[in-house]
């Protein structure tokens, strides 16, 4: 595959570059060298620092619960990680042509001032409609400045392990949703949530000096894309999985929020160790985002995201009759790993399911609007479940919402194969 036909291909994997670093359109990429692995870690930071904070949300739940947001219900204060997970999505698609179009920097910049202000501001709240602006909405914005680049500098380095080094990147936000839970419950204790807040806001800034020091793009897209491709909704492999995008979204991220809870209502553990379960969640979600990839540049993406989402969503199922320690610890364990695939494949799927490279970045725009509004429902209707006193509730809703997506994954590979056979 020529250079020419890889560099363009993902919108949320286009790599546009400022006039200084541009590289000429036939210039191949060099699938590896110094420079290739460091946009790998300006990529992993980027992750590290956006969707690390969202996977990192159930430490906030938690303890806003009982203690700043005590008076407010578990529905309302889920909304606050459900809209930064939100605004991530759709303001990343807004900001692709923007990308596209050579901003790389001022996207990068004008994202990491965000987030890092974001939660710094979040020092300062005490109520409800402060933390829904400074963590819910200023961070959400910033990290849906950095989306764009964070899936798309790696891609135009890479073309024959470019699945591998996109999970290894996509690897950052489940390292964040382990290290980030681990500072914010160690340090609560001991110096208080504003001052853990502003260790976390610190961190956050001294990696993304990293990021920016390091992070280079080689080429420009061809062409800008479009932001809509409504016949793309009349190929039912692509229409199935944008559904599925919902749906899993939706229901995948529930025991993030939640599972850290679940273990301290339930007296499984005490608050403790409760709070450790958040971390092993991400911690086998680094395996789950890094192994099934290297394993879908050989079977495929939608061959791996199938099995994978069908066995989260059995685990789903398992959760319910979970009562003591060790089963809570092993449903982590396997939950994490296999929902990490739902995370890290979609962009690699979407680019299997696209009849041409040219409407690629359009494409997946409009499959991560379908993951963004399943996220931002998904873990409030939950919390709305909850309320009503029904931890089993809440668990089936999550449970069906992963199979449904797993069915509609199944329907999308399935209705491709003609397809493939047909090129044959």
């Amino acid at each position: 595959m020529s250079s020419r036909t890889v560099t363009p291909t993902l919108s949320m994997q286009e790599a546009p570059s400022p006039p200084p670093e541009k590289a000429p359109a036939d210039d191949p990429p060099p699938n590896g060298g110094r420079r290739a692995w460091l946009q790998v870690l300006a990529s992993f930071i980027l992750f590290f620092n956006t969707w690390g904070l969202v996977n990192s949300y159930g430490v906030f739940q938690a303890h806003y619960s009982v203690a700043e947001l005590r008076n407010e219900s578990e529905s309302n204060i889920s909304w606050i990680g459900s809209i930064q997970a939100f605004l991530l999505l759709i303001v990343g698609i807004a900001t692709g042509p923007l990308f596209d179009a050579g901003y790389f920097y001022a996207l990068l910049g004008t994202g990491s001032f965000l987030i890092v202000f974001g939660m710094y501001m979040t020092s300062l709240c005490t109520v409800y409609w402060q933390f829904m602006l400074a963590q819910g909405v200023t961070i959400g914005l910033g990290s849906g400045c950095l989306f764009v680049p964070s899936v798309a500098i790696v891609s135009t380095y890479f073309t024959t392990k470019k699945s591998l080094a996109t999970g290894l990147a996509a690897s950052g936000s489940s390292l964040g949703g382990v290290i980030y839970p681990i500072i914010f419950t160690n340090l609560v204790k001991s110096i208080g949530f504003r001052d853990t807040t502003i260790v976390i806001a610190s961190i956050m800034l001294a990696t993304m000096l990293i990021c920016i020091s390091v992070a280079r793009v080689r080429v420009l897209p061809p062409t800008k894309r479009r932001l809509l491709d409504l016949s793309a909704f009349k190929e039912i492999p692509f229409l199935m999985f944008s559904i599925a995008e919902f749906l899993g979204f939706m229901g995948m991220y529930i025991p993030f929020f939640y599972i850290q809870s679940y273990a301290s209502e339930k007296h499984i553990m005490n608050a403790n160790s409760a709070f450790y379960m958040l971390p092993v969640l991400n911690a086998a979600s680094i395996f789950g985002r890094i192994v099934p990839n290297f394993l879908a540049d050989k079977t495929g993406p939608l061959n791996m995201l199938v099995p994978c989402t069908c066995i989260s969503a059995i685990l789903a199922f398992c959760w319910i009759p979970v009562h003591d320690t060790a089963g809570v610890v092993i449903f982590c364990i396997l939950y994490g790993f296999f929902s990490g695939t739902f995370v890290s494949l979609p962009p690699t799927t979407v680019v299997s399911l696209s009849p041409s490279l040219s409407v690629v970045g359009t494409r997946m725009g409009m499959s991560f609007t379908f993951a963004g509004f399943g996220i931002l429902v998904g873990n409030p209707v939950a919390g709305a479940i909850l309320n009503s006193g029904s931890w089993i509730g809440l668990q089936l809703f999550c449970a069906i919402s992963v199979v449904t997506a797993g069915i509609a994954c199944g329907i999308a590979r399935f209705a491709k194969a003609p397809q493939l056979m047909a090129k044959c």
